[in-house]
């Protein structure tokens, strides 16, 4: 099944995860050298990366959604999309409230409460991207039809089989 969100013949939702996923769990590397070091500076970087974190996934969101319409109903990988996209908002939320509960600490610092929220959705997005990766990797959602070791670049308008 092929995405339906391309650029440049590769899918667009998965070009993007990588900046959410990667910013908001290092937010919580920076919450944890915060509560380790008790210096301002990692506290305030990571509240910076949860504000670029959701931004990221709110972008690849839309694609993604794009391409769960384009996935057949009824089929196991309709409903992991459902489950992972569903994860994915509740993750995006958790960061969000996170993110608001800073808007209240001096200089944005985290609090228990926030840093909680911030351990939940590393948790969940670790699932979420297993299921993302069953998508791909087990149900073939976004694989060109014939992908082959030899099969022709993107860029050259050939499909991927001989």
């Amino acid at each position: 099944m092929l995405d339906r969100a391309k650029f440049l013949g590769h899918p667009i939702h998965p070009m993007f995860v990588v900046f959410p996923l990667g910013l908001l769990a290092t937010s919580l590397a920076f919450d944890i050298a915060y509560f380790s070091s008790n210096d301002v500076s990692f506290g305030i970087v990571s509240f910076w990366m949860i504000a670029a974190g959701v931004v990221g996934a709110i972008v690849a969101a839309i694609f993604g959604l794009v391409d769960y319409l384009g996935i057949q109903s009824g089929t196991r990988a309709k409903a992991i999309g459902t489950w992972h996209g569903i994860g994915n908002a509740v993750v995006t939320v958790l960061f969000i409230i996170s993110w608001f509960m800073r808007l209240s600490e001096p200089a944005n610092l985290p609090s228990a409460g926030a840093f909680t929220l911030s351990v939940i959705g590393v948790l969940l997005a670790l699932i979420t991207a297993w299921l993302g990766g069953e998508l791909v990797d087990r149900l073939g959602v976004g694989v060109d039809e014939g992908a082959n070791l030899n099969a022709p670049s993107s860029l050259s308008g050939r499909p991927a089989r001989g």
